[in-house]
């Protein structure tokens, strides 16, 4: 009796592991992944090289007492206020988050950015949890990212009304660039509407569904008051923490010379090529202070104590990862029995009609009318 065929694909050779084919792409992928580490490393090492460690020291020397508490305070602001905006995304796409979860899950993923490479990894771990949670990863997801780009926008929007009108030393650059910039913007998007007719019929539907999410997230009459306001306080949240970095870091400057400024140091932040939101703050926030003539070496100092500073507002994330790490399956919401992420248990819930109806209540600091007493649920979606 001749032995049984083997399957095809138990029939197939493997591939040698130590084949340089096989081996180059997980090097790639590899470098890609370190290369924003790698570029916020060599910022830091740069500028130790050429400042040296004074300004490091003499801006941690400063922090005392009150300013940390100051700090923490700032940062609870700045965080119920973007876990709002989160919830208020969330509910455009038409799954729920609590105020309560959603300011927990907030404080840790700005612990984990700040505490790990790369900056981001915080906000990936919620975004994958409360998709989990939710019952759908992909609209999970697309809350965080919506989420972030709202505050982005609201940067970007401000940091360009504030670079072409105060004095600051790029604003003559910003007024010979804006206009390019606008223009290349306008080719962009024609670019773009007129290639949309030749897109295939499946790329075409998940672009309009896309655009359809965006609206209802950020642009509908329901959401666009409260993300507005909300971006507008974590943004003036995030300048009040840079003059106060300024203060403590010895700086004279004028609340008309440090907007331009802070403006600059926050763009910098935005750039994925950081450690832990470390590197190219400190090198622009020391290149600016320089050339608006208040000294490199205090752009430097204000740059650290306020890297400081951030990390003290975000340790109560530290806090909810240790509680969340023992908390019992019955005491969050998701999946029982289920673990994602750094232990946190996730347990899914059925919102009956009177819980949809407490949406609004849940939404502080302000509130919006609730779906007519229709669960948002996963299921109704």
């Amino acid at each position: 009796m001749s032995a049984p065929a083997l399957p095809a694909d138990l029939r197939r050779t493997p591939p040698r592991p130590d084949t340089p084919a096989d081996a180059a792409p997980p090097a790639r992928r590899a470098l890609r992944t370190h290369l924003g580490t790698l570029a916020g490393t060599a910022v830091l090492a740069v500028l130790l090289w050429r400042m040296g460690t004074g300004a490091f020291l003499d801006g941690l020397r400063r922090i005392d007492a009150p300013t940390v508490l100051a700090a923490l305070g700032i940062g609870l602001v700045t965080t119920v206020f973007s876990a709002w905006r989160w919830a208020l995304v969330a509910r455009g796409l038409r799954i729920r988050l609590p105020l309560g979860p959603a300011v927990a899950d907030y404080y840790r993923a700005l612990f984990l950015n700040a505490a790990l490479p790369g900056g981001i990894l915080g906000d990936v771990h919620r975004a994958v949890r409360h998709g989990r949670g939710a019952g759908d990863l992909g609209r999970g997801v697309r809350a965080v990212v919506l989420e972030r780009v709202a505050g982005q926008l609201a940067l970007i929007g401000t940091g360009a009304v504030v670079l072409l009108t105060l004095p600051s030393p790029v604003r003559d650059e910003a007024r010979r660039a804006g206009p390019l910039l606008a223009l290349a913007l306008l080719g962009a998007v024609a670019v773009v509407l007129a290639l949309r007719p030749h897109r295939a019929p499946a790329r075409r539907g998940r672009a309009l569904r896309a655009l359809g999410e965006t609206r209802r997230a950020l642009l509908s009459r329901r959401n666009l008051p409260g993300v507005a306001v909300s971006s507008a306080v974590v943004l003036a949240g995030h300048l009040v923490m840079f003059a106060l970095a300024a203060r403590v870091a010895g700086s004279g400057a004028t609340p008309a010379e440090l907007i331009p400024l802070a403006v600059l140091a926050l763009l910098a932040m935005g750039l994925p090529l950081n450690v832990g939101g470390w590197g190219p703050r400190e090198g622009v926030t020391a290149w600016a202070f320089g050339a608006a003539g208040l000294g490199a070496g205090t752009g430097l100092g204000v740059a650290v104590v306020y890297g400081v500073l951030s990390l003290v507002a975000s340790l109560p994330g530290a806090v909810v990862l240790v509680v969340r790490r023992f908390e019992r399956p019955d005491g969050s919401y998701g999946r029982p029995g289920r673990f994602s992420g750094a232990g946190s248990p996730v347990r899914r819930e059925k919102y009956a009609p009177k819980d949809s109806a407490r949406l609004a209540s849940s939404s502080f600091p302000f509130s919006a009318e609730p779906s007519e007493g229709r669960p948002m649920t996963p299921e109704s979606v």
